[in-house]
């Protein structure tokens, strides 16, 4: 397929790299000669320098003839008009990064869709979902739901107070263990993703990922020796978007304070939350944490504009000992560091957007739902059985899956079960498999008759 990115910073750079990847040819068109020739002498793909709202630009670009034309800049104006434009050159479809969320409500004057825009995606609101689905579960570096929430999928730091799974294999556990009824579908070791098979053997320092039934959660916890908590009180650190967006979510449910360095925008925020305790103070500053009782926090998020600073308020915050820190960054070279160091989840906006994107045209691809993940180099796939198709005829150990894929799930007819190698598939099945990029076509070719 041919894609034409407008706007190659930090989330064309990186929804670039993954296209890519996945064998589609890329434009990217920048104004900034720099981003341009980053892509090129990183990635197998054409650069067009210029302004991405110019139909010449465009028509450079051969939008024309674009399967998908991804709307990137840092600059909403810009993104709509372009994608105005590239919709009149005969662009299929067309996706759009918009910061303001405001474009989105209902009452809106300004519709994206008026601008020939198919898919809206809004990085703070992204961001800001999955960092309250961590401050509900403070016990996992990573929730996410499937099933409308009775299904989840948990990640957790394995440290030495696991030691009923440190050193055993994924069969070990499950046979000593038959109570549990968990999926493990992936793994981070020195940030590489492993999808763990039966032989797969647990390491303290692994972060694990598991996919469960939701009332079977507190027996997962007992099993990884820790105890269910949740978040009552919160502090937020930073009155941006993202910031603001979270105390406005989590306010009705928890004790919140919010601290913004800049005066002025504290007491903006302030006299528009009656509910939140907004403290005019630096996130930094130690003498300030300490007099916060920084240690009583359940859930303590760095949001600022200043990725710097979220680091180091963070680690600060792990030092005086927070339950849960949450750390935010734009520039995902941190990410992989600061996960070595074991603070907590880490959130980028950024790559909230490139998943969502990519989550988005895979799924296209694959006339499937496809979900991915952030932390992990693995997807999700929703599939069906055809009938008569290899994976109905033997049991799943039987069957020869591609090397890095793992089923998951089982839906038969609303009933939710985990997949066991036991497990025998029916074209009656819907199917959740677990599985790196590389492996999808050899995946798919098993549900197929």
């Amino acid at each position: 397929m041919k894609i034409v990115l407008i706007g190659a910073g930090e989330v064309g750079f990186h929804v670039a790299k993954a296209l890519i990847e996945d064998g589609h040819d890329i434009t990217a068109v920048d104004i900034n000669p720099e981003k341009c020739r980053r892509i090129t002498e990183n990635l197998d793909a054409i650069d067009v320098e210029g302004n991405g709202a110019s139909p010449k630009i465009l028509h450079k670009a051969r939008v024309e003839e674009a399967d998908y034309t991804l709307c990137l800049t840092r600059v909403d104006e810009v993104n709509l008009i372009a994608a105005q434009q590239a919709h009149e050159l005969g662009a299929k479809h067309i996706i759009a990064r918009l910061r303001n969320q405001q474009y989105s409500d209902r009452d809106s004057i300004i519709k994206p869709e008026k601008f020939g825009v198919d898919l809206v995606i809004h990085p703070e609101r992204e961001a800001c979902l999955e960092i309250s689905r961590l401050v509900r579960h403070p016990y996992a570096t990573q929730v996410m739901d499937f099933e409308g929430g009775r299904l989840q999928m948990l990640g957790f730091m394995i440290g030495n107070g696991c030691t009923k799974i440190i050193g055993k294999t994924v069969k070990e556990i499950c046979k000593d263990s038959d109570e549990y009824k968990f999926g493990v579908i992936a793994v981070l070791r020195n940030t590489e993703t492993i999808v763990p098979w039966s032989d797969f053997q647990f390491k303290e320092g692994d972060i694990v990922y598991f996919i469960l039934r939701t009332e079977h959660v507190p027996s997962l916890i007992e099993l990884l020796g820790k105890t269910i908590e949740y978040s009552k009180r919160v502090m937020i650190i930073g009155g941006s978007k993202i910031g603001r967006s979270l105390a406005d979510k989590l306010q009705d449910e928890m004790n919140v304070r919010l601290v913004e360095s800049k005066r002025d925008k504290a007491e903006h925020i302030a006299n528009h939350m009656d509910n939140i305790l907004v403290i005019n103070a630096d996130g930094t500053d130690m003498e300030f944490l300490k007099s916060e009782n920084i240690q009583e926090i359940d859930s303590f998020i760095t949001v600022t504009e200043n990725e710097q600073t979220n680091i180091l308020s963070g680690l600060l915050a792990h030092h005086f000992g927070v339950k849960q820190a949450i750390i935010h960054v734009s520039n995902t070279d941190f990410m992989p560091i600061i996960q070595e160091l074991g603070i907590g989840p880490i959130i980028s906006k950024n790559m909230s957007t490139v998943n969502t994107i990519l989550r988005k045209i895979r799924s296209d691809l694959a006339d499937t739902s496809v979900i991915t993940f952030e932390e992990i180099d693995v997807d999700v796939l929703e599939l069906q059985p055809d009938p008569g198709s290899r994976v109905t005829h033997m049991e799943l150990s039987e069957i020869s899956f591609p090397k890095g894929s793992i089923v998951g799930v089982i839906n038969h007819h609303g009933h939710l079960s985990i997949a066991r190698g036991s497990s025998r598939l029916t074209a009656e099945d819907t199917v959740l498999v677990f599985a790196k990029n590389e492996a999808f076509n050899a995946v798919r070719k098993l549900f197929r008759a």
